[in-house]
Protein backbone atom coordinates (compact mmCIF):
# COMPACT_ATOMS: atom_id res chain seq x y z
CA UNK A 1 0.00 0.00 0.00
CA UNK A 2 1.47 3.14 -1.16
CA UNK A 3 1.81 5.77 1.80
CA UNK A 4 2.56 9.41 2.15
CA UNK A 5 6.09 10.53 3.54
CA UNK A 6 5.99 14.33 4.87
CA UNK A 7 9.08 16.40 5.09
CA UNK A 8 9.09 19.49 6.65
CA UNK A 9 11.87 21.36 8.86
CA UNK A 10 9.77 20.87 12.17
CA UNK A 11 7.09 18.36 13.16
CA UNK A 12 3.53 19.24 13.81
CA UNK A 13 4.44 18.74 17.77
CA UNK A 14 5.15 20.14 20.46
CA UNK A 15 7.96 18.64 22.69
CA UNK A 16 8.54 20.02 25.98
CA UNK A 17 10.82 18.38 28.52
CA UNK A 18 10.95 17.71 32.22
CA UNK A 19 14.45 16.13 33.53
CA UNK A 20 14.14 13.15 31.81
CA UNK A 21 10.37 13.26 30.91
CA UNK A 22 9.16 14.07 27.54
CA UNK A 23 5.66 15.29 26.72
CA UNK A 24 4.04 15.56 22.98
CA UNK A 25 1.35 17.30 21.77
CA UNK A 26 0.14 18.33 18.51
CA UNK A 27 0.60 21.32 17.30
CA UNK A 28 -1.92 23.68 15.56
CA UNK A 29 -1.12 24.79 12.11
CA UNK A 30 -2.69 24.64 8.41
CA UNK A 31 -0.14 22.04 6.87
CA UNK A 32 -0.96 19.69 9.68
CA UNK A 33 -4.56 20.32 9.48
CA UNK A 34 -4.85 19.94 5.81
CA UNK A 35 -2.57 16.30 5.79
CA UNK A 36 -4.31 14.98 9.00
CA UNK A 37 -7.60 13.11 7.03
CA UNK A 38 -4.42 11.90 4.90
CA UNK A 39 -2.05 10.62 7.45
CA UNK A 40 -5.18 9.08 9.57
CA UNK A 41 -5.82 5.72 8.99
CA UNK A 42 -2.78 4.48 7.30
CA UNK A 43 1.14 4.41 8.04
CA UNK A 44 2.34 7.26 6.45
CA UNK A 45 5.07 9.17 8.10
CA UNK A 46 5.98 12.74 9.06
CA UNK A 47 9.95 13.78 9.03
CA UNK A 48 11.00 16.85 10.81
CA UNK A 49 13.08 18.46 13.63
CA UNK A 50 11.45 18.11 17.07
CA UNK A 51 12.01 22.22 17.68
CA UNK A 52 14.20 21.40 21.07
CA UNK A 53 16.96 23.69 20.94
CA UNK A 54 19.34 21.57 23.03
CA UNK A 55 19.32 18.44 20.77
CA UNK A 56 18.65 16.29 24.20
CA UNK A 57 15.07 15.70 23.33
CA UNK A 58 15.87 12.88 20.55
CA UNK A 59 18.30 10.94 23.42
CA UNK A 60 15.34 11.00 26.42
CA UNK A 61 13.81 7.59 26.72
CA UNK A 62 10.60 6.85 25.01
CA UNK A 63 10.43 9.63 22.68
CA UNK A 64 11.02 7.69 19.46
CA UNK A 65 7.80 5.20 20.47
CA UNK A 66 5.79 8.67 21.31
CA UNK A 67 6.44 9.49 18.43
CA UNK A 68 6.29 6.25 16.30
CA UNK A 69 3.09 5.89 17.68
CA UNK A 70 1.90 9.82 16.17
CA UNK A 71 3.23 8.49 12.61
CA UNK A 72 6.32 10.78 13.20
CA UNK A 73 9.95 10.37 12.58
CA UNK A 74 12.64 13.00 14.64
CA UNK A 75 15.64 14.68 13.26
CA UNK A 76 18.47 15.30 15.22
CA UNK A 77 20.00 19.10 15.25
CA UNK A 78 23.15 19.82 17.66
CA UNK A 79 22.85 23.41 18.64
CA UNK A 80 25.87 24.54 16.40
CA UNK A 81 23.44 23.18 13.12
CA UNK A 82 20.50 25.13 14.49
CA UNK A 83 22.65 28.34 14.69
CA UNK A 84 24.39 28.03 10.97
CA UNK A 85 21.59 25.42 9.23
CA UNK A 86 18.57 27.23 10.41
CA UNK A 87 19.55 30.61 11.88
CA UNK A 88 22.31 31.77 9.72
CA UNK A 89 21.21 30.40 6.83
CA UNK A 90 17.03 29.67 6.54
CA UNK A 91 16.20 32.74 8.59
CA UNK A 92 18.59 35.40 7.91
CA UNK A 93 19.82 34.74 4.24
CA UNK A 94 16.94 32.72 2.63
CA UNK A 95 13.95 33.84 4.01
CA UNK A 96 15.21 37.80 3.15
CA UNK A 97 15.70 37.25 -0.41
CA UNK A 98 12.57 35.26 -0.55
CA UNK A 99 10.67 38.50 0.74
CA UNK A 100 12.86 41.25 -1.49
CA UNK A 101 14.96 42.06 1.44
CA UNK A 102 18.35 42.27 0.15
CA UNK A 103 19.18 45.01 2.72
CA UNK A 104 18.86 42.70 5.37
CA UNK A 105 21.23 39.61 3.65
CA UNK A 106 25.13 39.31 5.76
CA UNK A 107 27.62 40.97 4.10
CA UNK A 108 28.92 37.79 4.34
CA UNK A 109 27.53 34.21 4.39
CA UNK A 110 29.09 31.45 5.56
CA UNK A 111 27.07 27.73 6.02
CA UNK A 112 26.33 26.53 3.29
CA UNK A 113 28.18 23.18 3.85
CA UNK A 114 25.95 22.80 7.00
CA UNK A 115 22.58 23.74 5.17
CA UNK A 116 23.96 20.67 2.79
CA UNK A 117 24.74 18.50 5.91
CA UNK A 118 21.52 19.00 7.65
CA UNK A 119 19.28 18.63 3.74
CA UNK A 120 21.23 15.27 3.49
CA UNK A 121 20.02 13.92 7.58
CA UNK A 122 16.49 14.99 5.93
CA UNK A 123 16.75 13.02 2.87
CA UNK A 124 18.50 10.27 4.60
CA UNK A 125 15.63 9.94 6.82
CA UNK A 126 13.25 9.41 4.33
CA UNK A 127 15.63 7.05 2.26
CA UNK A 128 15.75 4.73 5.35
CA UNK A 129 11.86 4.88 5.54
CA UNK A 130 10.63 4.99 1.68
CA UNK A 131 8.98 1.64 0.16
CA UNK A 132 8.25 1.08 -3.57
CA UNK A 133 4.93 3.54 -4.56
CA UNK A 134 5.38 6.07 -1.56
CA UNK A 135 4.34 9.36 -2.58
CA UNK A 136 7.54 12.10 -0.87
CA UNK A 137 6.21 15.74 -0.14
CA UNK A 138 9.15 18.10 1.04
CA UNK A 139 8.03 21.70 2.23
CA UNK A 140 9.72 24.99 1.67
CA UNK A 141 13.03 26.77 1.73
CA UNK A 142 14.89 25.41 4.56
CA UNK A 143 15.13 21.91 2.46
CA UNK A 144 16.09 23.03 -1.01
CA UNK A 145 18.37 20.45 -1.29
CA UNK A 146 16.02 17.35 -0.32
CA UNK A 147 14.54 16.50 -3.40
CA UNK A 148 17.96 15.92 -5.62
CA UNK A 149 19.50 14.15 -2.72
CA UNK A 150 16.78 12.24 -2.50
CA UNK A 151 16.61 11.83 -6.01
CA UNK A 152 20.22 10.51 -6.16
CA UNK A 153 19.58 7.55 -4.19
CA UNK A 154 16.22 6.42 -5.36
CA UNK A 155 16.01 7.41 -9.16
CA UNK A 156 12.52 5.57 -9.27
CA UNK A 157 11.10 7.75 -5.88
CA UNK A 158 8.09 9.92 -6.56
CA UNK A 159 9.16 13.04 -5.26
CA UNK A 160 6.84 16.53 -4.73
CA UNK A 161 7.82 19.44 -3.60
CA UNK A 162 5.66 23.13 -2.35
CA UNK A 163 7.46 26.13 -1.67
CA UNK A 164 5.54 28.10 0.98
CA UNK A 165 7.17 31.21 0.53
CA UNK A 166 7.26 33.80 -2.80
CA UNK A 167 10.05 32.49 -5.42
CA UNK A 168 11.78 35.71 -5.64
CA UNK A 169 12.40 37.84 -8.75
CA UNK A 170 15.74 36.44 -10.37
CA UNK A 171 17.38 39.97 -10.07
CA UNK A 172 17.22 39.36 -6.28
CA UNK A 173 17.82 35.45 -6.57
CA UNK A 174 20.61 35.89 -8.80
CA UNK A 175 22.40 37.50 -5.70
CA UNK A 176 22.93 33.98 -4.40
CA UNK A 177 26.28 32.72 -5.61
CA UNK A 178 25.14 29.17 -4.87
CA UNK A 179 22.07 29.88 -7.28
CA UNK A 180 22.31 27.40 -9.61
CA UNK A 181 23.02 24.48 -6.64
CA UNK A 182 19.64 25.50 -5.26
CA UNK A 183 17.28 25.28 -8.13
CA UNK A 184 19.27 22.02 -8.63
CA UNK A 185 17.78 20.82 -5.18
CA UNK A 186 14.12 21.47 -6.27
CA UNK A 187 14.31 20.54 -9.57
CA UNK A 188 15.38 16.43 -8.22
CA UNK A 189 11.14 17.09 -7.41
CA UNK A 190 8.70 15.42 -10.39
CA UNK A 191 6.00 18.36 -8.81
CA UNK A 192 7.32 21.49 -7.86
CA UNK A 193 4.49 23.55 -6.24
CA UNK A 194 3.97 27.57 -5.74
CA UNK A 195 1.16 29.54 -4.44
CA UNK A 196 0.53 32.03 -7.09
CA UNK A 197 1.62 32.19 -11.57
CA UNK A 198 3.44 35.28 -10.39
CA UNK A 199 5.84 33.02 -8.05
CA UNK A 200 6.13 30.32 -10.71
CA UNK A 201 7.36 32.75 -13.41
CA UNK A 202 10.40 34.10 -11.39
CA UNK A 203 10.80 30.46 -11.30
CA UNK A 204 11.15 29.76 -14.37
CA UNK A 205 12.61 33.08 -15.54
CA UNK A 206 15.44 31.68 -13.11
CA UNK A 207 15.34 28.52 -15.01
CA UNK A 208 16.43 30.43 -18.19
CA UNK A 209 18.86 32.16 -17.25
CA UNK A 210 20.60 29.16 -15.21
CA UNK A 211 19.98 26.72 -17.71
CA UNK A 212 18.66 27.86 -21.08
CA UNK A 213 15.27 25.95 -20.21
CA UNK A 214 12.02 26.66 -21.33
CA UNK A 215 8.52 25.71 -19.72
CA UNK A 216 6.52 24.20 -22.01
CA UNK A 217 2.98 26.24 -21.39
CA UNK A 218 0.71 23.73 -22.93
CA UNK A 219 1.62 20.88 -20.27
CA UNK A 220 3.78 23.74 -17.72
CA UNK A 221 6.49 21.48 -17.52
CA UNK A 222 10.35 21.50 -18.40
CA UNK A 223 12.70 19.05 -19.54
CA UNK A 224 16.01 18.44 -16.97
CA UNK A 225 18.48 15.99 -16.74
CA UNK A 226 16.46 13.94 -19.46
CA UNK A 227 13.49 14.30 -16.63
CA UNK A 228 10.35 15.61 -16.66
CA UNK A 229 9.50 18.58 -13.81
CA UNK A 230 6.24 19.53 -13.53
CA UNK A 231 5.15 23.26 -12.51
CA UNK A 232 2.00 23.56 -10.26
CA UNK A 233 0.18 26.75 -8.85
CA UNK A 234 -1.62 25.62 -5.82
CA UNK A 235 -2.74 28.28 -3.28
CA UNK A 236 -2.79 27.08 -0.14
CA UNK A 237 -6.09 27.18 2.27
CA UNK A 238 -7.12 27.22 5.59
CA UNK A 239 -9.39 24.92 7.36
CA UNK A 240 -12.42 26.90 7.01
CA UNK A 241 -15.18 24.77 8.29
CA UNK A 242 -13.03 24.23 12.12
CA UNK A 243 -12.56 28.63 11.92
CA UNK A 244 -16.46 28.70 11.40
CA UNK A 245 -16.61 26.73 13.70
CA UNK A 246 -14.68 27.90 16.71
CA UNK A 247 -16.29 31.51 15.74
CA UNK A 248 -19.60 30.07 16.78
CA UNK A 249 -18.35 29.27 20.54
CA UNK A 250 -20.09 31.48 23.21
CA UNK A 251 -16.57 31.92 24.87
CA UNK A 252 -15.46 33.19 21.51
CA UNK A 253 -18.97 35.40 21.65
CA UNK A 254 -18.44 36.53 24.69
CA UNK A 255 -15.25 37.97 24.59
CA UNK A 256 -16.65 39.35 20.88
CA UNK A 257 -18.51 41.41 23.12
CA UNK A 258 -15.63 42.62 25.07
CA UNK A 259 -13.69 43.74 22.66
CA UNK A 260 -16.29 46.14 21.20
CA UNK A 261 -16.11 49.82 22.40
CA UNK A 262 -19.05 51.74 21.75
CA UNK A 263 -18.82 54.24 19.18
CA UNK A 264 -15.42 52.61 19.02
CA UNK A 265 -14.61 50.93 15.74
CA UNK A 266 -11.82 48.26 15.46
CA UNK A 267 -9.10 47.50 13.48
CA UNK A 268 -6.72 44.15 13.86
CA UNK A 269 -3.48 43.44 13.07
CA UNK A 270 -1.99 39.90 13.52
CA UNK A 271 1.54 38.90 12.49
CA UNK A 272 4.42 37.92 13.52
CA UNK A 273 6.62 40.26 14.38
CA UNK A 274 8.90 40.20 10.76
CA UNK A 275 9.42 42.52 8.64
CA UNK A 276 7.83 41.16 5.83
CA UNK A 277 4.75 41.68 7.51
CA UNK A 278 4.69 45.83 6.69
CA UNK A 279 3.61 46.71 10.47
CA UNK A 280 5.71 49.92 10.54
CA UNK A 281 4.01 51.33 7.11
CA UNK A 282 0.68 49.99 8.73
CA UNK A 283 1.11 51.86 11.89
CA UNK A 284 2.34 55.54 9.78
CA UNK A 285 -0.84 54.77 7.94
CA UNK A 286 -2.84 54.66 11.01
CA UNK A 287 -0.58 58.00 11.71
CA UNK A 288 -1.57 59.62 8.47
CA UNK A 289 -5.60 58.69 9.04
CA UNK A 290 -5.79 60.66 12.20
CA UNK A 291 -3.81 63.01 10.83
CA UNK A 292 -5.90 63.81 7.56
CA UNK A 293 -8.79 62.92 8.79
CA UNK A 294 -9.34 63.96 12.39
CA UNK A 295 -12.82 63.39 12.54
CA UNK A 296 -11.68 59.28 13.38
CA UNK A 297 -9.89 60.22 16.77
CA UNK A 298 -10.97 58.82 19.33
CA UNK A 299 -13.67 57.19 17.38
CA UNK A 300 -10.96 54.34 16.20
CA UNK A 301 -8.53 52.25 17.92
CA UNK A 302 -5.63 49.54 15.92
CA UNK A 303 -5.05 45.95 18.14
CA UNK A 304 -2.08 44.88 16.69
CA UNK A 305 -0.81 41.53 17.60
CA UNK A 306 2.96 40.99 17.19
CA UNK A 307 3.61 37.22 17.61
CA UNK A 308 7.58 37.08 18.97
CA UNK A 309 9.24 35.48 16.41
CA UNK A 310 13.49 34.66 15.56
CA UNK A 311 14.55 36.56 18.77
CA UNK A 312 18.24 35.34 18.31
CA UNK A 313 18.42 36.71 14.76
CA UNK A 314 19.99 40.04 15.39
CA UNK A 315 17.36 41.84 12.63
CA UNK A 316 14.58 40.64 14.42
CA UNK A 317 15.59 42.12 18.03
CA UNK A 318 16.17 45.08 15.63
CA UNK A 319 12.75 45.21 13.84
CA UNK A 320 10.78 45.27 17.18
CA UNK A 321 12.97 48.33 19.22
CA UNK A 322 11.95 49.87 15.35
CA UNK A 323 8.27 48.57 15.94
CA UNK A 324 8.20 49.57 19.86
CA UNK A 325 9.04 52.86 19.11
CA UNK A 326 6.64 53.83 16.47
CA UNK A 327 3.57 52.70 18.60
CA UNK A 328 5.17 54.81 21.39
CA UNK A 329 5.40 57.99 19.22
CA UNK A 330 1.80 57.50 17.96
CA UNK A 331 0.78 57.01 21.22
CA UNK A 332 2.24 60.05 22.53
CA UNK A 333 1.09 61.81 20.04
CA UNK A 334 -3.07 61.16 19.21
CA UNK A 335 -3.46 59.39 23.05
CA UNK A 336 -5.95 60.81 25.35
CA UNK A 337 -6.76 60.00 29.13
CA UNK A 338 -9.13 57.81 28.03
CA UNK A 339 -8.14 56.42 24.30
CA UNK A 340 -4.99 55.55 22.73
CA UNK A 341 -5.21 54.94 18.77
CA UNK A 342 -2.69 51.62 19.21
CA UNK A 343 -3.11 48.65 21.17
CA UNK A 344 0.58 46.50 21.23
CA UNK A 345 0.40 42.99 22.09
CA UNK A 346 3.76 41.55 21.65
CA UNK A 347 3.08 37.73 22.30
CA UNK A 348 0.55 35.32 20.77
CA UNK A 349 -2.77 35.15 21.73
CA UNK A 350 -5.37 32.05 23.17
CA UNK A 351 -7.15 30.63 20.09
CA UNK A 352 -10.41 32.07 21.89
CA UNK A 353 -8.76 35.73 21.57
CA UNK A 354 -7.46 35.45 18.09
CA UNK A 355 -10.75 34.29 17.03
CA UNK A 356 -13.06 37.03 18.75
CA UNK A 357 -10.10 39.63 17.19
CA UNK A 358 -11.54 38.42 14.11
CA UNK A 359 -15.38 38.24 14.31
CA UNK A 360 -15.01 41.98 16.54
CA UNK A 361 -12.82 43.30 13.60
CA UNK A 362 -14.59 46.38 11.53
CA UNK A 363 -11.36 46.08 9.45
CA UNK A 364 -8.44 43.55 8.94
CA UNK A 365 -5.20 44.95 8.01
CA UNK A 366 -3.27 42.54 6.47
CA UNK A 367 -0.37 44.46 4.46
CA UNK A 368 2.89 42.84 4.06
CA UNK A 369 5.23 44.08 2.25
CA UNK A 370 5.61 40.60 0.51
CA UNK A 371 4.12 37.24 1.33
CA UNK A 372 3.87 33.76 -0.27
CA UNK A 373 0.50 33.50 1.01
CA UNK A 374 -1.06 34.94 4.51
CA UNK A 375 -3.38 32.62 5.79
CA UNK A 376 -4.54 35.66 8.36
CA UNK A 377 -6.62 36.89 5.78
CA UNK A 378 -8.47 33.97 4.93
CA UNK A 379 -8.74 32.50 8.67
CA UNK A 380 -10.39 36.33 8.57
CA UNK A 381 -13.21 35.82 6.46
CA UNK A 382 -13.79 32.00 7.83
CA UNK A 383 -15.02 33.62 11.02
CA UNK A 384 -17.39 36.00 9.31
CA UNK A 385 -20.45 33.96 9.30
CA UNK A 386 -22.14 38.00 10.18
CA UNK A 387 -20.74 39.03 6.73
CA UNK A 388 -19.58 41.83 8.15
CA UNK A 389 -16.54 43.31 8.23
CA UNK A 390 -13.32 44.80 5.62
CA UNK A 391 -10.47 42.95 4.56
CA UNK A 392 -7.77 45.33 3.53
CA UNK A 393 -4.73 43.53 1.85
CA UNK A 394 -1.76 43.67 0.40
CA UNK A 395 -1.36 43.29 -3.43
CA UNK A 396 2.51 41.86 -2.58
CA UNK A 397 0.87 38.84 -0.42
CA UNK A 398 -0.18 35.65 -2.31
CA UNK A 399 -3.86 35.64 -1.41
CA UNK A 400 -4.51 38.78 -3.55
CA UNK A 401 -4.87 36.79 -6.42
CA UNK A 402 -7.63 34.95 -4.86
CA UNK A 403 -9.69 37.33 -2.54
CA UNK A 404 -10.06 39.64 -5.04
CA UNK A 405 -12.86 41.28 -3.22
CA UNK A 406 -10.66 42.58 -0.31
CA UNK A 407 -9.64 46.14 -0.54
CA UNK A 408 -6.08 45.59 -2.68
CA UNK A 409 -3.29 48.26 -1.55
CA UNK A 410 0.24 49.17 -2.11
CA UNK A 411 2.00 48.91 1.12
CA UNK A 412 4.65 50.89 0.50
CA UNK A 413 1.51 53.71 -0.11
CA UNK A 414 1.27 54.97 2.95
CA UNK A 415 -0.99 57.70 2.13
CA UNK A 416 -3.20 55.34 -0.18
CA UNK A 417 -3.41 53.01 2.30
CA UNK A 418 -4.61 55.63 5.22
CA UNK A 419 -7.11 56.96 2.66
CA UNK A 420 -8.59 52.93 2.08
CA UNK A 421 -8.73 52.48 6.20
CA UNK A 422 -10.87 55.87 5.70
CA UNK A 423 -13.21 54.34 2.84
CA UNK A 424 -13.27 50.66 4.71
CA UNK A 425 -14.56 52.34 7.95
CA UNK A 426 -17.07 54.68 6.03
CA UNK A 427 -17.97 51.63 3.73
CA UNK A 428 -22.56 51.13 3.81
CA UNK A 429 -23.56 48.32 5.15
CA UNK A 430 -25.03 46.28 2.52
CA UNK A 431 -21.60 46.39 0.16
CA UNK A 432 -19.39 45.26 2.86
CA UNK A 433 -22.01 42.41 2.84
CA UNK A 434 -21.91 41.76 -0.63
CA UNK A 435 -17.96 41.65 -0.45
CA UNK A 436 -17.78 39.33 2.44
CA UNK A 437 -20.33 36.61 0.88
CA UNK A 438 -17.55 36.38 -1.90
CA UNK A 439 -14.40 36.29 0.03
CA UNK A 440 -16.07 33.20 2.01
CA UNK A 441 -17.16 31.55 -1.90
CA UNK A 442 -13.51 31.79 -2.22
CA UNK A 443 -12.28 30.50 0.84
CA UNK A 444 -14.73 27.64 1.83
CA UNK A 445 -14.25 26.56 -2.10
CA UNK A 446 -10.36 26.25 -2.14
CA UNK A 447 -9.68 25.39 1.79
CA UNK A 448 -6.75 23.38 2.85
CA UNK A 449 -7.94 20.35 1.93
CA UNK A 450 -8.49 21.03 -1.52
CA UNK A 451 -5.43 22.11 -1.61
CA UNK A 452 -3.79 18.98 -0.36
CA UNK A 453 -5.92 17.30 -2.30
CA UNK A 454 -4.89 18.93 -6.01
CA UNK A 455 -1.26 18.75 -5.03
CA UNK A 456 -1.34 15.02 -4.70
CA UNK A 457 -3.27 14.91 -7.49
CA UNK A 458 -0.88 16.50 -9.66
CA UNK A 459 1.85 14.52 -8.05
CA UNK A 460 0.58 11.26 -8.82
CA UNK A 461 -0.33 12.63 -12.85
CA UNK A 462 3.10 13.97 -13.00
CA UNK A 463 5.21 11.77 -15.92
CA UNK A 464 9.19 11.88 -14.77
Amino acid sequence: MSRLITVSNRLPLTVSVDGDRVAIKPSAGGLATGLRRVIQGDDSLWIGWTGDPSGAAVHLQGLHAQLAALKAKAISLTPKEIEIFYEQISNAVLWPLCHDRIDQLPLRVDGWETYEAVNQRYADAVIEAWRPGDDIWVHDYQLLRVPRLVRERIPEARIGFFLHVPFPNPEIFFTLPVRRWLVDGMLGADLIGFHTRRYRGHFTAAMRRLFGIEMDQATATIRYNERRVSLGIFPMGVDAAEFAARASDRAVSVRTLELKQPGVRLLVGIDRLDYSKGIQRRLLALERLLTVHPEWRERVRLIQVAVPSRGRVGAYRRFRTEVESLVGRINGEFATPSWSPIHYLFRSVPMTTLVALYRAADVMLVTPVRDGMNLVAKEFVACRADEDGVLILSEFAGAADELTDAFIVNPYDVDGVAEMIHDALSLPGAERRSRMRQLRDRVFGHDIHVWVSDFLAALDAAVP
